[in-house]
């Protein structure tokens, strides 16, 4: 008996493909959930929406400049992985990351990839709340933004910071392993010479 296989694609395939489906859409249903963030919709906003946030949010960031003059700055060098790529160069609002909030149109974390030609190319945006300060505020709700949970940093941590909550949003460089995942497979920290410009 001959058994005939067929050939599945693999899962970041499929994945990637519907990512880029989903980015490509601008339904005016999307533009509403954003638009009414307060309305009986609240919860079912698909990830294109918030990148669409994070984009019509960040898009001036793509010059540094603008960034650091928005009060953002260069903390933790370029954060690479062991094994599953890098996050790149966080560019911190530290009022931001204080005030104890979330507000998908004001990221507390810009965060670039540096360049051969030395130049910084914006990639994403980061969300962080302190987990001490989030939980006593809102005992047994974790943090989400938009319908994303955001994940959870123990503590002690490479960044030398409490325990906190995050959220990345590849918002400017698509990842094959998802639009919020930590880790980014194809940002890399190799032309990364110590300084931040």
């Amino acid at each position: 008996m001959t058994v005939r296989q067929t050939k599945t694609p693999p899962i970041r395939s499929l994945i990637g493909g519907a990512l880029l489906v989903a980015l490509a859409s601008s339904a005016p249903a999307q533009q509403a959930s954003y638009s009414h963030p307060h309305d009986a919709d609240r919860g079912k906003e698909t990830p294109a929406a918030l990148v669409k946030v994070v984009r019509d949010s960040t898009a001036r960031f793509r010059d540094v400049r603008l960034a650091e003059a928005a009060g953002y700055s260069h903390q933790f060098g370029c954060v690479t992985g062991d094994y599953s790529g890098a996050m790149g160069m966080h560019f911190v609002n530290f009022p931001l990351v204080l005030d104890g909030k979330l507000d998908a149109t004001q990221p507390e974390i810009v965060i670039y990839e540096p360049m051969p030609n030395g130049r910084l190319r914006l990639i994403g945006a980061d969300y962080l709340v302190f987990a001490a300060e989030w939980d006593a505020a809102n005992p047994g709700s974790p943090p989400q933004l938009m319908g994303q949970l955001l994940h959870l940093f123990e503590s002690p941590n490479r960044f030398g910071l409490p325990a906190f909550y995050t959220l990345h949003v590849w918002a400017w460089k698509e990842s094959p392993t998802g639009t919020f995942v930590n880790w980014h497979e194809n940002v890399s920290c190799d032309a990364f010479d110590g300084t931040p410009q």
